[in-house]
């Protein structure tokens, strides 16, 4: 999952990078809202962390000008203020989710992860495929009930495939899952790495990572329930 931080108190700002690379997730970091403009205009994000008082304006005004161009990217508002005048006005200006600070960095996590399910239009915490299940919460894969070893980009990579199995995910869109702008040395070769690990270590699976040349990859189980 690929998400932008806008929040200005670097130390804040480090700690949920940090817990969110953790959990798998691709974060990037900007402290204004000018950066987040130009970082939306040029990068697709799965959501949009915005703290309401930053250092050069309100958090809400970028949110409705993402909204008055019809920018659907779900978006959670942070603050230490957040009245019930704020609250509701953020609601009312196309915010998803608010949380007030201080937090606890799981319960960050999961508002998260109950977003990015409301989006894809999938309630359910568990993804299960042929004989593979993945939790995203507790960061597990298990193949026919058995844990699978796997690292945070592998899981993550998994996770994008599996919530999309039978449609084929381009490189560039896996790769966007899984780095940020600061990894700007990597390749999109990285790619075909993590999907050989993955096929090494599902082996036996009757689920199967398929590569589609010139367009990417897909995941089919050959299960037949």
């Amino acid at each position: 999952m690929r998400v932008l931080l806008v929040e200005d108190a670097s130390d804040v700002a480090a700690t949920i990078a940090a817990h969110f690379s953790r959990e798998g997730f691709a974060c990037d970091v900007v402290d204004t809202t000018a950066e987040a403009e130009t970082c939306l205009q040029v990068q697709s994000f799965e959501l949009v962390i915005l703290d309401i008082q930053l250092a050069d304006g309100d958090g809400r005004d970028l949110l409705r000008t993402m909204r008055q161009r019809r920018d659907p990217t779900p978006v959670l508002m942070l603050s230490a203020n957040f009245s019930v005048e704020t609250r509701i006005g953020s609601l009312d200006d196309g915010a998803d989710d608010y949380l007030v600070k201080p937090f606890d960095l799981r319960e960050l996590s999961a508002r998260v992860r109950a977003l990015a399910r409301r989006a894809n239009d999938d309630p359910a915490p568990e993804i299960v495929v042929g004989d593979i299940s993945l939790n995203p919460s507790a960061q597990t894969v298990r193949l026919n009930g058995k844990l699978v070893s796997m690292t945070r980009r592998e899981l993550t990579l998994l996770n994008i495939l599996l919530r999309n199995t039978g449609r084929i995910i381009s490189k560039e869109k896996l790769f966007d899952g899984l780095f940020t702008f600061d990894d700007a040395d990597v390749g999109l070769n990285a790619i075909e790495l993590y999907v050989a690990r993955i096929r090494k270590k599902l082996g036996g699976s009757d689920v199967k990572i398929l590569t589609h040349r010139n367009l990417g990859y897909s995941i089919e189980s050959a299960r037949r329930d």
